[in-house]
């Protein structure tokens, strides 16, 4: 075999098993959001994927794993709301954020993975903490430092509690009348809130 051959083939085996991995991820996604974290195993995964139990294990571990590999890409979306924050001045920081949080959940393709993620943590502890490490890591540290006021990671907790609690009553429990209120309206409302949180008195 020629050396050309043999990088050809390194080639085309790294983007079949880059494109295995993703099938797995998909294809848990879809699980986790019909069946949610307890009723969804590894098995399962692997035989909607068309793969092997223990390919899903090579690529990722045990299904708590899975479970954070899925969600991470799901809440992709999510992790640019830091970028709002700093994307102009600190007295609009309040709108920002919610406009950015409630059009990641207007949007259907961005809110029905992020619906299997958030069902999936209510009903498990461990999908719970594995969702809790994420929200922690990759959105509220950041925020807190793009405000760089006193208490900062609190006042963004508080920021993150107002914004997920309206998201739930509105698109997870559909509560009237938030769950028909016109987006415009909710977030005129919650964004002097969230402002108050994060750089009030």
């Amino acid at each position: 075999m020629t050396e050309a051959t043999s990088r050809r083939r390194g080639r085309r085996t790294r983007t079949e098993s880059a494109d295995t991995r993703d099938r797995i991820l998909t294809v848990a996604r879809e699980e986790f959001s019909l069946r949610g974290y307890d009723k969804t195993s590894v098995r399962q995964i692997a035989k909607a994927a068309g793969v092997d139990s223990a390919l899903v294990h090579h690529y990722f571990g045990t299904k708590e794993q899975v479970f954070a590999a899925a969600i991470e890409t799901a809440f992709a979306p999510a992790r640019h709301a830091p970028d709002a924050v700093a994307d102009g001045p600190l007295d609009g920081v309040g709108e920002r954020l919610t406009r950015f949080i409630f059009g990641i959940w207007e949007n259907p393709t961005t809110r029905t993975p992020l619906l299997a993620i958030v069902r999936s943590a209510v009903n498990n502890e461990t999908a719970a903490g594995v969702f809790r490490d994420l929200v922690a890591a990759q959105l509220l540290r950041r925020i807190a430092v793009q405000i760089d006021v006193p208490d900062a990671e609190l006042r963004a907790e508080l920021a993150a509690a107002q914004l997920v609690g309206s998201a739930m009553l509105r698109y997870v429990i559909k509560v009237e009348p938030l769950a028909s209120a016109d987006v415009e309206q909710i977030i005129a409302r919650v964004a002097p809130v969230v402002q108050g949180h994060l750089t009030g008195p």
